[in-house]
């Protein structure tokens, strides 16, 4: 028979942060950045801890897609030495896989974080594939998932993986909802796997689900480490792709990893025992990328003040959400 879990699980449009007194003065006076070190690399973390999703529609920050090849690695090294430190190198779980990342890493030993990128993180394979590259790699710090539950995150990480992506089926691209009916409301998810991984001194991203600066505010405010963007950085300059016009208007193309578009792309197309679990949107132009960044963190900054956190590491100690029916007042819309 199956089973019916009743309790209440929530997204990003369910809940508001109830504000608090505080003596904060000035957004200005908000601390966005963090420092970590890592549980099973030792490594060093201190940033703004917002990433760009390891999508091929992005050319920047962090979680590089895992088409590129060891000599693209290599040349991409020689133009952009200073911003090594904060990119990671994706991989998938297969044999092939593991033979280009070792490649990668030979050929760029500088790129301390590894991205193991996978649609279900739930596999006994690929726990022993976290397992193999912890102990081929032990001071890499090792991103890995996805999964949306606690037990997981807990045996990755006991498995050789630092930080844990939450996330099945929020993304703006992602249909894995609609084509196998999995998933976990993304705050819910965030709440519990967060918890689950600084009980074992782990760390997670929050992947997926984020519509606007206030559900990047939310996801922090449940307890995520990281939070993963991938739709709301599409259109940009800094995006991939190339600049279409319909109608005396400027689009992008933006798509899902898993859609056809990306399978086509990169395995010559959808393979007869899988389905696309992706789309293909044209996005609207929306320039350089900076503008955009700066209104994601001048919203958490501004979250930080109504609650009283003048670092953001004091956000989800100072969070208190509350369940609404109606987030926003539509009648302009």
């Amino acid at each position: 028979m199956p089973r019916l879990d009743s309790d209440i699980k929530l997204d990003f449009k369910d809940v508001l942060f109830r504000p608090k007194r505080s003596t904060l003065r000035s957004r200005a006076d908000v601390d966005l950045c963090r420092e970590f070190v890592f549980r099973n690399s030792k490594q060093h973390y201190n940033g703004v801890p917002v990433m760009a999703s390891n999508m091929d529609t992005f050319d920047v920050f962090t979680c590089i897609h895992k088409h590129y090849s060891p000599e693209e690695w290599a040349k991409f090294a020689d133009e952009n030495p200073t911003i090594l430190k904060n990119v990671a190198v994706s991989s998938g779980s297969g044999d092939v896989d593991y033979t280009k990342l070792s490649a990668i890493i030979k050929a760029v030993p500088s790129v301390q974080y590894i991205c193991l990128d996978v649609a279900n993180g739930y596999s006994e394979h690929f726990v022993d594939f976290v397992r193999r590259t912890r102990k081929d790699f032990p001071n890499h710090t090792i991103i890995a998932g996805n999964v949306v539950t606690g037990e997981m995150v807990e045996e990755l990480i006991l498995s050789g993986a630092d930080i844990i992506k939450v996330g099945i089926g929020p993304g703006s691209v992602c249909t894995t909802r609609k084509k196998t009916g999995v998933g976990y409301p993304q705050l819910s998810a965030v709440i519990e796997c967060a918890d689950a991984a600084h009980g074992l001194g782990g760390h997670i991203i929050s992947d997926g689900g984020c519509t606007c600066p206030g559900d990047v505010s939310k996801a922090f405010g449940a307890g995520a480490d990281f939070v993963m963007l991938g739709g709301m950085f599409a259109g940009h300059d800094q995006s991939g792709g190339e600049i279409v016009e319909k109608d005396g208007k400027k689009f992008k193309t933006f798509y899902g990893m898993s859609s056809s578009t990306a399978m086509k792309k990169y395995h010559g197309g959808v393979k007869e025992y899988r389905a696309s679990e992706g789309k293909t949107v044209e996005v609207e132009y929306r320039g350089d990328v900076n503008s955009t960044i700066q209104d994601i963190l001048g919203g958490v900054r501004s979250t930080c003040t109504y609650v009283g956190a003048q670092k953001l590491k004091e956000l989800s100690r100072r969070t208190t959400f509350i369940r609404v029916t109606q987030q926003i007042n539509q009648i302009f819309n």
